[in-house]
């Protein structure tokens, strides 16, 4: 049975397709063809034997050289009997040992560990080179080796920042020199406007002066301000030993306060509570000493002074002054501080003076103060333990005796009197930010009279820096004393005093300062009662550390229960300090 036409054309037609293409490579390729020669490489049964091994990729070069492990495997022998090539023993190892790797203590260079403990070569050292330091012992880090100074080839240009904003100095000053031993590191210095101070042999001297001026709404602290231009002369003074035991610091400091207008002499026709001349000295020094006997004992003594006036609105201020009378209160204190481990005990001596000048009157007489001119005797004793680092309790017993020149002051009271107080506190120091001591107590005095009743009260006194911040150092102070007055019938006068104050340094040239000042002047048995209030403000500009500009703004106010005693006045200064 035949084919149908339609499928009879598609045969024809895949034939046609097949057969055209074929007789095109025909008539294209006229060339003649030639057939490849047989070589002896093209039987070569080894790895590049199709071509040169000169002109292989990956051929060898000089610098590696040919390994064992490189060369390729023997062909297998076809006439050899499989049987005996697994029957054959395995190839002895003994005294063969295999290398791997680099050779032992190779990486060690001249400061590792070298396994074959070979003789190290010791570095080259210049001449007044320090020698480095060895290891104290097993397990102890090696001490920083001494870098090698030398000056090396010259840098065509160094960067900018290298020398900006720096002094340039000599070689021989910044410890470039080749050989050149290193300097000693100075301390670091905290305060970068602070004074430098000279040494004088082996004692650091450190002075100061302060000019200042300004006005002053009542210097006087009158119940009706009268108003005076101020100007304050003010030097200090600290010399400081700098030995490896014992020590010796001298700390004096003192003002003067002038006045260019006078008081007046009378107020509604009577004497006036203040004097017509309010210019008023002001001093306080002392020398400290310690004799370094032994690790843990110590023998310590102080020498101060105390020089100063009444305080202006004082009760114990006479009527009709021409001036104050100027007091001095000096001593001295011999005693010893003893160290058991961790149990410390502290003791001294005390004598101390107390001495008034004579008062001018505005009529031209005089009027003794002896009076008020006395002896004190007494003794101080302190206990503290180190209970851990930054904290160390105590208890401090105080007693003393003073002793009259005058048996009856002038209004016919005998003041001798016997006292003391006792107290129990901490010092403590947690991590720099806050140091310090606190402390409470109560303390007592009796009085020769019998019309005198005992002054006692509660006893605060303490010193507190909070180191808040880089910036900012914020301070507390309180301190509580009884001392002496005139006033008729009165035992004494307990004084409560609790200052704040705070830092803050805006640059390192320019500081800020705040302080707030609240006391209590309670006069026993007279029913009076008086208030402080004082709020300070100053400013600092350091211009270097010789030169200060300082501002100071502070306003003060005295309340008081008596009718006509109460003041209140405000100070306003500018002046400019002197420091080496």
């Amino acid at each position: 049975m035949g084919s149908s036409p339609g499928r009879g054309r598609s045969k024809r037609a895949h034939f046609l397709r097949a057969a055209l293409p074929c007789l095109a490579l025909t008539a294209l390729g006229s060339a003649p063809a030639a057939a490849q020669s047989l070589t002896p490489d093209l039987f070569n049964p080894n790895r590049g034997g199709f071509a040169s091994p000169d002109t292989l990729p990956t051929r060898r070069t000089a610098a590696v050289p040919q390994a064992p492990s490189d060369a390729l495997p023997a062909l297998p022998d076809p006439n050899a009997d499989p049987r005996r090539s697994q029957q054959a023993p395995a190839t002895s190892r003994v005294g063969q040992v295999p290398t791997y790797g680099l050779p032992a203590a190779n990486g060690a260079s001249g400061s590792g560990y070298d396994s074959l403990n070979r003789k190290r070569q010791q570095p080259k050292l210049y001449p007044g080179q320090p020698k480095p330091k060895r290891a104290l012992g097993p397990g102890s880090p090696p001490p920083p080796a001494t870098p090698v100074r030398t000056l090396g080839p010259p840098r065509i240009a160094p960067p900018p920042s290298e020398n900006a904003h720096k002094t340039p100095v000599a070689p021989a000053m910044a410890g470039n020199v080749p050989g050149q031993p290193l300097r000693r590191r100075l301390k670091a210095d905290d305060d970068a406007f602070g004074a430098v101070g000279d040494y004088a042999g082996s004692f650091l001297i450190k002075g100061g002066l302060e000019l200042s001026t300004g006005y002053d709404t009542n210097p006087a602290r009158l119940n009706k301000p009268v108003g005076s231009p101020v100007y304050v002369v003010a030097p200090d003074l600290l010399v400081a030993s700098d030995w490896e035991r014992h020590a010796l610091v001298a700390d004096l400091r003192g003002s003067f306060s002038g006045y260019t207008n006078n008081m007046p002499a009378t107020i509604n026709g009577f004497a006036s509570p203040s004097p017509v001349e309010i210019d008023r000295p002001d001093f306080t020094g002392h020398v400290d000493g310690r004799v370094d006997v032994s690790r843990d004992l110590k023998l310590t003594s102080q020498l101060r002074l105390r020089l100063a006036t009444d305080n202006p609105g004082s009760p114990n201020v006479q009527a009709g002054l021409q001036k104050y009378p100027v007091y001095a209160t000096y001593g001295t204190t011999i005693g010893f501080d003893q160290t058991f481990n961790r149990f410390q005990v502290a003791a001294g001596a005390t004598v101390d003076r107390t001495a008034y000048t004579d008062s001018k009157l505005t009529d031209g007489s005089t009027f003794s103060n002896n009076d008020r001119d006395f002896n004190q005797y007494g003794g101080v004793g302190r206990f503290s333990y180190d209970l851990k680092p930054g904290l160390k309790p105590f208890v401090e017993i105080q007693g003393d005796t003073r002793v009259h020149d005058q048996a009856a002051d002038r209004n016919g009271f005998f003041r001798d009197s016997n006292g003391g107080y006792a107290k129990v506190g901490s010092s403590f120091e947690f991590s720099r930010i806050l140091t310090g001591e606190i402390s409470v107590g109560y303390s007592a005095r009796n009085y020769v009279d019998p019309r005198l009743s005992q002054l006692a009260g509660f006893l605060t006194a303490g010193s507190l820096i909070w180191n808040a911040s880089g910036l900012t150092t914020v301070k507390f102070f309180t301190d509580t004393q009884i001392n002496e007055t005139t006033v008729p019938g009165s035992s004494g006068v307990l004084v409560h005093t609790y200052a704040a104050e705070v830092d803050h340094d805006f640059r390192r040239w320019l500081t800020a300062i705040g302080k707030f000042t609240y006391g209590t002047y309670d006069y026993q048995n007279q029913n009076r009662n008086d208030k402080t209030y004082s709020l300070e403000g100053n400013l600092i500009y350091k211009l270097n550390r010789n030169v200060w500009i300082k501002g100071t703004l502070r306003h003060d106010i005295l309340d008081s229960n008596q009718a006509g005693s109460s003041s209140q006045g405000t100070v306003v200064m500018v002046g400019v300090r002197l420091q080496n």
